[in-house]
């Protein structure tokens, strides 16, 4: 809106009264003018030929199609788009409908009110606008839906034409660069690009390049693809970079020394930080036989981002580091994440440490927290540590082998007997591995194996996590948990009506409890249903998220849990961390009363945060091992069905972890009904039956590194009708909810209806394929 001036006198105005007007109302059209001022019949053609004079001596400016400013000013509102980003990070933003006179302006943050991602290149955005000391400044009010208008492709040229291609999977909007804009690109450029709306109602869109962002050949265009496609914020601002390295080395000062405790670390082989460290011990309490004291110490980060700081503000921004097979886009600047907040080997390093002690039967039974200085004794990888407890040591763990981590496994294996007894949902899950080469290309890809190291970890983790919850709530402190709500009802029947298929009975009438879950996964474990069964229990559990209010952790089964463990990594730990500092009285660098008004909003922006990065991780991984198997098309690999839709099969490969679709298309000469009750692809004619989870063998026919897509040919054959299956029953899908229903062409092009949008029968939901 435009602000509304004081009605001047009637009567055609002067060109300086016009200007003064136009300074005070922000913007007007000519309709407008005349009505302030009166003007009628032929005055209002001298106002015409008025602002002409004015827009041609460079005192006025068009703002749309029939609008007007003064030159060089912008509206106290408007709709903008973010056009560039300096050097330093700095977005800069430019009114939508202004001429060639309207400013840029700096693109201010406000943290109190903002919500979601950041905005980024490209973004749409409601401004306030407001002349700054250093030039004009827009301030955020919402962020507007723009991501249909923008387009993440690489550069494709010809002799006749520029184009970008989308490498986003489901997109179809390949635009046509401008002459004038395509002489400055490359064929294989990666673009951030806009679809530009105009006069073209017909052909190929039109686009404009607002950004390059790297080559396709680079072995990097995985990673800065994702990062580019989620709005994951990249680097540091020069003031964030300067307070972070505007820090002194801890001292004793309001610190307990736990300097004597010889902790050690246990991370990845590659970690550059390491924000946890760990020790046990026999409890010498005479009350407690067969018990023992576990300490947990993370480094304290509360010590350097300070409430309100510039540096707490971005890390606020990115809610979390986002990890990617060759590089990491960190939450803090390295000179924290891998400096002074990094708990090193012969360190001096500032920490909050809890001191848990666990009964012989694994239960916590009292804890206390101290903030301290701490210095680790080792550090160690996984690997390295499991192979000295399975009696391979090195020259590093060899000798802490009896003192260190020979108790370490046997508190561990005392806390294992509580793990069992609360009963955590045991969903087992396979993750993968990109090992990059020195050149930066891809060496291997493997399968992460599961070590006794990682679940001792893990299971001292939790517990220090669960110990902060507990000491907050006793304290009626406010802090961020982490919640995991049980299964839906929804989600529960459907598992229900699964496993009848299967002949697993399931009373939706008992209370969900994770035991049951167990039982399940334990009966069918050995049998020819436990890859189905455990992928459709994990897809009847909710995501876990960020919230002030407690309702529990389901699958972990704890009454209150909230992370602690890692305050480089994740901004969640970070509030926690305050949290205890405030409750506890260690410090006046704890929670703000700001704060604790902010915390809803708070655990609402890092959720989101933490599902962009999740996004950005999985896309990156899908880009790089389309990349590792672009030189096997044509082999052929073992996988297991791991996805059922109405236009055909996910199998992910057993060498790889690669997800790939099978189209339907390819699955035979006949109509396929996607029943959603047993998770499979029923023929019609014979019924024979493609289901969840099954062993089939697969062909490579397409890998796209710049989509990240795998194209798969079935070479194996359906599974035989079953007499007993009941009838199929189709999925949403299938019934209709989803537009007409499509005949399959095969690879060579798109579905098209046919009949009217029916196949032949008329049955919904089903589509024919031709073996190749």
């Amino acid at each position: 809106m435009t602000k509304t001036p004081k009605r001047p006198a009637n009567g055609l105005p002067d060109k300086e009264t016009l200007v003064r007007f136009l300074r005070e109302a922000g913007e007007a059209d000519k309709a407008d003018i005349a009505r302030a001022f009166g003007l009628k019949g032929n005055e209002r053609r001298m106002l015409r030929e008025m602002l002409k004079e004015l827009e041609a001596e460079g005192r006025l400016g068009k703002r749309g199609r029939k609008g007007f400013s003064e030159a060089g000013a912008l509206p106290p509102v408007g709709v903008a788009d973010v056009v560039e980003r300096d050097a330093d990070g700095e977005l800069y933003v430019r009114l939508v409908k202004g001429g060639e006179d309207a400013p840029r302006a700096v693109l201010m943050p406000d943290h109190a009110k903002a919500k979601g991602p950041a905005p980024g290149m490209g973004d749409r955005l409601l401004v306030k606008f407001q002349r700054g000391v250093d030039g004009w400044e827009a301030r955020l009010v919402k962020k507007l839906d723009t991501e249909a208008n923008r387009v993440l492709g690489v550069i494709r040229k010809s002799a006749r034409e520029t184009r970008v291609e989308p490498v986003d999977k489901r997109s179809r909007d390949v635009l046509i660069v401008p002459q004038a804009q395509g002489q400055d690109l490359r064929d294989g450029d990666l673009v951030l690009a806009a679809i530009e709306r105009g006069e073209h109602r017909y052909g190929p869109k039109r686009g404009k390049v607002l950004e390059t962002i790297g080559r396709e050949d680079d072995p990097r265009a995985a990673s800065i693809l994702a990062i580019h496609a989620h709005g994951v914020p990249i680097g540091f601002s020069d003031a964030v970079e300067a307070e972070a390295a505007d820090q002194e080395l801890p001292t004793l000062k309001g610190r307990e020394d736990l300097r004597a405790i010889p902790f050690i670390t246990i991370d990845p082989a590659d970690a550059r930080d390491h924000d946890d460290a760990v020790y046990a011990e026999r409890d010498e309490d005479e009350k407690n036989p067969g018990g023992w004291v576990v300490w947990v110490a993370i480094a304290d980060v509360a010590a350097y981002v300070r409430p309100g700081s510039t540096l707490d503000r971005e890390a606020r921004d990115k809610g979390n580091s986002t990890y990617f097979p060759d590089r990491v886009e960190p939450m803090l600047p390295e000179v924290l994440s891998n400096g002074l907040c990094s708990l090193k080997q012969g360190e001096n390093r500032a920490c909050m440490a809890v001191r848990m002690v666990f009964d012989k039967t694994g239960r916590k039974t009292g804890h206390r927290f101290v903030r301290g200085l701490m210095r680790s004794h080792a550090k160690l990888s996984y690997e390295q540590a499991q192979a000295a407890i399975d009696g391979q040591p090195d020259d590093a763990t060899g000798p802490i082998l009896k003192t260190i981590l020979q108790p370490l496994w046997l508190a561990y294996r005392t806390m294992l007997i509580g793990r069992e007894k609360r009963s955590p949902v045991q969903i087992e899950s396979s993750e993968r591995r990109v090992k990059m080469g020195p050149d930066g290309a891809i060496a291997s890809i493997e399968r992460r194996v599961s070590l006794e190291a990682h679940r001792l970890i893990e299971e001292m983790m939790i517990q220090a996590n669960v110990s902060a919850a507990e000491t907050l709530e006793q304290k009626k402190t406010p802090l961020i948990y982490r919640v995991h709500d049980a299964p839906s009802q929804e989600k529960i029947f459907a598992l229900a009506d699964f496993l009848s298929t299967i002949g697993k009975p399931w009373n939706k009438g008992e209370p969900i409890t994770t035991k049951r879950f167990n039982r399940l996964l334990d009966e069918t474990r050995d049998g020819p249903y436990a890859q189905t069964v455990n992928e459709v229990v994990l897809r009847t559990q909710m995501q876990a998220i960020y919230s002030p209010e407690n309702i529990g952790h389901f699958g972990l089964h704890l009454d209150r849990y909230g992370h602690f463990t890692s305050p480089i990594r994740r901004y969640a730990d970070l509030i926690v961390h305050r949290a205890l500092i405030r409750a506890l009285k260690l410090g006046n660098d704890g929670l703000t009363d700001r704060e604790v008004a902010e915390l809803s909003g708070i655990a609402e922006h890092i959720t989101e945060t933490e599902r962009r990065s999740m996004a950005a991780e999985r896309d990156a991984m899908d880009r790089y091992i389309a990349a590792f198997l672009e030189d096997r098309v044509g082999a052929s690999f073992t996988g297991r069905i791991t996805g059922v839709t109405r236009f055909g099969l996910f199998v992910r490969l057993d060498e790889t972890g690669a997800d790939g679709l099978i189209p339907v298309s390819s699955l035979g000469d006949e109509y396929f009904v996607h029943d959603d009750r047993t998770h499979a692809l029923v023929g019609q004619r014979t019924g024979r039956r493609w289901p969840l989870g099954k062993t089939v063998e697969a062909r490579l026919v397409e890998a796209t590194p710049v989509t990240g897509g795998l194209v798969l040919e079935m070479l194996s054959d359906p599974d035989p009708r079953d007499p007993n299956a009941p009838a199929p029953r189709l999925g949403m899908r299938g019934r209709g909810g989803d537009g007409p229903p499509m005949r399959g062409k095969g690879r060579s092009g798109g579905p098209k209806p046919r009949n009217g949008g029916k196949p032949s029968g008329g049955l919904k939901g089903v589509r024919k394929g031709k073996r190749r």
